[in-house]
């Protein structure tokens, strides 16, 4: 069986298997349907998306898309390549649990692997939401997942990158929506190896961490049970560095030392991109 024969259920139940204590899936997040195509070429098993790539193609801030843009790019993304496709669905868009219940059936109806729900809501008054509310809005969540060819859930403590470094806190967090449901649990921010320890030996779910600077090398992770290592936006920031650094040489230096960087991404873009 070829990746293109894959169901959306059988895509589901290849993400799922994917999720290795102590052998990480490399999960990269891609910020358009190319940036998809490139990663998917370059052999990893499946793919994320990333709220503040997306924004960054509007040239808008992190947390700026909304549900219906967002949900129309994640499916695109998931139709373009034969790897599993995880969307970031940011706070699902709603306090209330039906309301991220209803987010979380139209991924499912899109077509994706799996998607994150945060515990963290952005609107007008920004607040880490009740540990009560937030574990009810994973167990309706949870439930929408199930339905249809279903996806693989992750719920997100964004104690560590919203202001409370709280490690007591984000474990309980972090059991309260296994307890409610939640397949994967992910706490971006966290950097210390031990801290990642705790996480880890203080649930029975795989645990997602995000790439952060000083955070150990790979092979430390996954000795510490890590099943899921994602980069977040920072492909997407690498992209737009690369742009900055070749635009300063030309405008500043006038010379074009760049193109030897363009001859790498041209090869790529060549083997990923296809007519239609």
């Amino acid at each position: 069986m070829t990746s293109s024969d894959f169901t959306g259920t059988d895509m589901t139940a290849r993400f799922r298997a994917l999720h290795v204590p102590g052998d990480p899936l490399l999960m990269p997040n891609p910020w358009d349907e190319g940036s998809a195509k490139a990663l998917a070429t370059l052999g990893f098993a499946a793919l994320a998306t990333t709220s503040s790539g997306f924004a960054a193609t509007a040239g808008l801030v992190d947390g700026a898309m909304g549900a219906v843009d967002t949900l129309e790019h994640a499916a695109a993304v998931a139709v373009c390549v034969d790897i599993p496709v995880n969307a970031d669905l940011e706070d699902g868009w709603g306090d209330d649990p039906g309301e991220v219940a209803t987010t979380v059936a139209e991924a499912v109806e899109a077509g994706l692997a799996g998607c994150s729900i945060e515990d963290y809501s952005a609107g007008a008054d920004p607040e880490i939401h009740d540990i009560g509310l937030a574990a009810e809005r994973i167990a309706a969540a949870a439930e929408a997942a199930k339905e249809g060819r279903g996806l693989v859930l992750t719920a997100r403590s964004e104690n560590f990158i919203r202001g409370n470094p709280d490690l007591g806190d984000t474990i309980e967090r972090l059991q309260a929506y296994q307890e409610a449901g939640a397949e994967v649990l992910y706490a971006p921010g966290l950097v210390e190896l031990a801290d990642i320890r705790s996480v880890v030996s203080s649930v029975d779910r795989p645990v997602n961490v995000l790439l952060m600077p000083g955070m150990a090398p790979i092979e430390e992770l996954a000795a510490a049970g890590v099943a899921r290592i994602s980069v977040g936006g920072t492909f997407s920031w690498v992209a737009f560095g690369a742009l900055a650094r070749a635009a300063r040489e030309l405008k500043e230096q006038g010379t074009y030392g760049f193109f030897e960087l363009a001859r790498e991404g041209r090869e790529l873009t060549t083997r990923a991109f296809r007519l239609h």
